[in-house]
């Protein structure tokens, strides 16, 4: 079966930004999220990215298949992305790692329903045992509003691309918006870090935001 969908390739706008900050309108999707605590080095997070993971192909393979009552169709699962913030405040230079908190999630195509996720982990739990799979939620979100710029290097220096962000949103006369019950930016994993040297790692940053003195727009 020939590729139907790759969002590398149809979604560049929204996947594949520029270098520098620029504003666009995010609309709702449909994600699969899980919520966590503590070190995104830690074996941990590692466990819980693997039930993301998993039950993304799961669902990939099934409509594929065409056993989701569709037409079958081939897609590329879409990227990790996580929002972040901290629970005890620290941010930039002074940021405590062990301190984050964060939502990981991955897009699913509009058709995945709560009973397809309900199947998947039963098939899952019995053929890929994990867990974080009871933790995961079937939501649909829309971002909105947002400012964001691809970042090229290690995590630990984002904070240089932020600061770019934060003098666009000066010039511009917008304000950063916390997302989805205070989480305050959020990250779009374009590269595999076991794969990839950390000067080469690829990752979009995203601020929600609104005019200065507007209304909040978040759901």
């Amino acid at each position: 079966m020939k590729l139907k969908y790759e969002w590398r390739k149809q979604e560049k706008e929204i996947y594949l930004p520029k270098k520098t900050p620029q504003q666009i309108n995010i609309p709702k999707y449909n994600y699969l999220i899980l919520s966590g605590k503590g070190n995104p080095n830690s074996e941990l997070f590692a466990q819980q990215t693997a039930a993301l993971y998993a039950v993304s192909y799961h669902f990939r393979m099934d409509i594929k298949k065409g056993t989701l009552g569709g037409e079958p169709m081939e897609y590329v699962v879409y990227p990790l992305e996580g929002i972040w913030t901290t629970g005890d405040g620290s941010r930039g230079e002074t940021l405590n790692k062990e301190a984050l908190e964060y939502k990981l999630m991955i897009r699913q195509p509009s058709c995945i329903t709560q009973e397809n996720l309900q199947a998947s982990l039963e098939k899952l739990a019995r053929k890929k045992p994990n867990p974080h799979y009871e933790m995961l939620a079937l939501k649909e979100y829309e971002e909105g509003s947002s400012v964001q710029m691809l970042h090229v290097g290690s995590y630990d220096d984002e904070l240089d691309s932020f600061k770019k962000m934060d003098a666009y949103l000066e010039e511009h006369q917008l304000a950063r918006m916390n997302i989805m019950d205070r989480y305050i930016h959020r990250e779009i994993y374009l590269s595999d870090p076991r794969k990839v040297a950390p000067e080469k790692l690829k990752t979009v940053l995203r601020y929600q935001v609104e005019q200065e003195g507007g209304t909040d727009i978040t759901n």
